[in-house]
């Protein structure tokens, strides 16, 4: 049964709109001809995320987010997105936003590196960026949010 589940570590957070978020996370991944399994968001402190960073992928630095696609079938999505809520609630007053917002910008942003897009490089940043939005103001316009 496919699934969209939502964990914390080391941090108090409790997302908003769960369900509303479930199914816009969910209608995005369809649209983009993937099939959904199990996607799991981990929210967490600044030092638990770096602690991953470090161990997995050999990177001494803070980040927002880190994306493991754990799927073994082309177009399936099994994941677990780790994401720092102290990173987003320090992008949300940088971008002079809220946090529900900025949360869902860095959850679709990962989900979109499950879906094939990349952000190194001039063009696919610029390519996820428009992504990015195209799926917030889906998110929107389509009332899920």
């Amino acid at each position: 049964m496919p699934a969209i589940s939502f964990f914390t570590e080391s941090v108090r957070y409790n997302l908003p709109q769960k369900l509303k978020v479930k199914k816009w996370i969910k209608a995005t991944i369809e649209k983009e001809g993937f099939e959904l399994q199990e996607l799991n968001f981990i929210f967490c402190s600044d030092e638990y995320l770096l602690g991953i960073n470090q161990q997995y992928l050999n990177h001494d630095t803070y980040t927002d987010i880190i994306t493991f696609d754990n799927s073994d079938v082309e177009k399936q999505i099994v994941s677990d997105i780790f994401i720092s809520i102290e990173r987003v609630k320090e992008n949300a007053k940088t971008f002079k936003t809220n946090d529900f917002d900025e949360v869902c910008r860095i959850m679709i942003h990962g989900t979109l590196h499950l879906l094939g897009y990349k952000d190194k490089g001039k063009a696919a940043k610029t390519l996820m960026t428009q992504k990015e939005d195209e799926y917030l103001s889906y998110r929107s316009a389509s009332g899920l949010i």
